[in-house]
């Protein structure tokens, strides 16, 4: 475009007191799109909204890369009561592992070891928690086990920030304790957990690109947000927003959707009543109506969630084809379980960023029993939810927080430290940073229901967080 044209553009929009931003110029020197919009500006017929239509076709091209680095894939097999013990036995090896290197525990001996010494000694162990109680006294007793034995672990109520610690601490996680022996116990003074190293790395990318990342649609629920999720879709196809909002939008190159992307059929009881579409396939179908709107240059991450047409057992694989057939067509969709780590961005000189993927199922049973998170905010804290999770490095340690499937590898352990933990399931956006990790929990884009009201969800709908992966600051979008 000329600069003569140019400048009858500008003067053109100036008229009707718009001043373009300097981006919007840039866009013009594309000889289709200067064209495109000249020619609607000698028929009067260029609006502001027009101009962004055309220049949302002007994405700028970055260098995007989508590797699935983990994602479960069921061998369908009979279980037995011993798929339990290797479950249980592969969290104790991997989760040991980590925790041995730790200074303290480097040199952790077997709890049948310290049973056999009659000596009273400093020692170490590593063992999976069996058992907790308050003695009448007002000290806990934690049993714990290994591979060789049981032994009993009290912690002093004198012991104040040990104490405090040991509130928190849950059924089947596997910590790391340090103490005095006794006759068949220990007197601890440290109990350690897996956790993040200090020296994790906060990663920042080469290019100005953004990530976000979106939960809880509920296409097919009468509460769906139909509105505010279509201005979300506008908005990322760079069709509405202010200039800088358009300018962010052209260069959004990852959509990550946790979980719950319809509502689903018989999730909670009087559900019916509250669907708009009972049938598990038209929901799949009308969700995939707006994704065929984001642009093909947006690499869309999709994990399931709890109300998703899948078995509830965790982990969960990826949509059944067969009833998201619709989204498995759309060329840009990628489909991974839940959990799932996805790395993105990743170039010759650049490791790009791991992305713990995982909807939250096991949320609700934290939110209640972990002593900490509900007399801090509980569903209301999504962050303290994660933060607990990544100190113990597994997704759903006790038993009884979330249904699993039992097998001779436990998929729930946080084995690689992910650069993101982004999640859902609590239908609030919340965003923290917790040792340089990212955790991010997505919003919903669903009004509260009577279930959520009964069970004390306050959701906040219609927020997306967005990333930029060159700074890793996020914005939180609202829609």
């Amino acid at each position: 475009m000329s600069t003569d044209q140019k400048k009858q553009i500008v003067s053109y929009f100036l008229k009707q007191k718009v001043l373009l931003s300097p981006d919007q110029l840039h866009c013009l020197d594309s000889e289709e799109t200067a064209t495109h919009a000249y020619s609607l500006m000698q028929q009067n017929r260029l609006s502001l909204d027009e101009l962004g239509d055309i220049l949302a076709s002007r994405r700028p091209e970055l260098s995007t890369k989508v590797i699935i680095k983990k994602n479960y894939v069921d061998e369908p097999k009979k279980r037995f009561v011993d798929d339990f013990v290797a479950l249980f036995s592969s969290r104790y090896n991997q989760i040991s592992k980590i925790l041995r290197g730790r200074t303290e525990l480097a040199d952790a001996t077997s709890i049948n070891r310290v049973l056999q010494s009659k000596e009273r000694a400093r020692t170490a162990i590593i063992g999976l928690v069996l058992d907790k109680a308050q003695t009448k006294n007002g000290n806990f007793m934690i049993t714990v086990e290994d591979p060789t034995g049981q032994i009993k672990v009290m912690v002093s109520k004198n012991k104040r920030e040990i104490f405090e610690q040991a509130k928190d601490i849950v059924f089947d996680e596997v910590i790391g304790v340090t103490g005095m022996t006794g006759e068949g116990i220990i007197f601890a003074d440290s109990v350690l957990y897996p956790d993040i190293a200090l020296t994790k790395e906060l990663k920042k990318g080469p290019e100005e690109v953004y990530a976000a990342f979106a939960s809880d649609i509920h296409v097919g629920s009468k509460n769906f947000l139909k509105e505010e999720f279509t201005r979300f879709i506008k908005w990322v196809s760079g069709k509405t927003g202010t200039d800088e909002q358009r300018r962010m939008a052209s260069r959004v190159k990852y959509l990550f959707f946790i979980g719950d992307l319809v509502d689903g059929i018989g999730i909670y009881p009087g559900q019916e009543e509250e669907l708009s579409h009972r049938d598990l396939k038209s929901q799949y179908d009308e969700f995939a109506t707006y994704l065929a709107q984001v642009p093909k240059d947006i690499h869309i991450i999709i994990c399931p969630g709890n109300h998703d047409a899948m078995r509830l057992c965790e982990p969960q694989l990826a949509l059944y084809p067969d009833m998201a057939e619709a989204l498995y067509k759309l060329p840009n969709v990628i489909m991974v379980s839940s959990p799932s780590m996805i790395n993105i961005g990743s170039t010759e000189t650049f490791p790009g960023f791991d992305v713990l993927m995982y909807h939250g199922y096991s949320f609700d049973f934290y939110a209640s029993n972990v002593e900490s998170i509900r007399n801090n905010g509980g569903y209301d804290r999504s962050d303290l939810i994660m933060k607990f999770l990544l100190q113990r490095r597994h997704l759903a340690p006790t038993h009884s927080s979330t249904l699993y499937i039992p097998q001779d590898h436990d998929h729930l352990v946080i084995d690689a430290v992910p650069d993101f933990f982004v999640t859902g399931h609590i239908h609030k956006s919340c965003v923290a940073n917790y040792r340089n990790i990212t955790m991010i929990s997505g919003s919903c884009f669903q009004a509260t229901t009577a279930f959520q009201e009964k069970v004390g969800h306050h959701p906040e709908p219609g927020r997306v967080p967005v990333v930029d992966l060159q700074t890793r600051k996020v914005k939180l979008m609202r829609f």
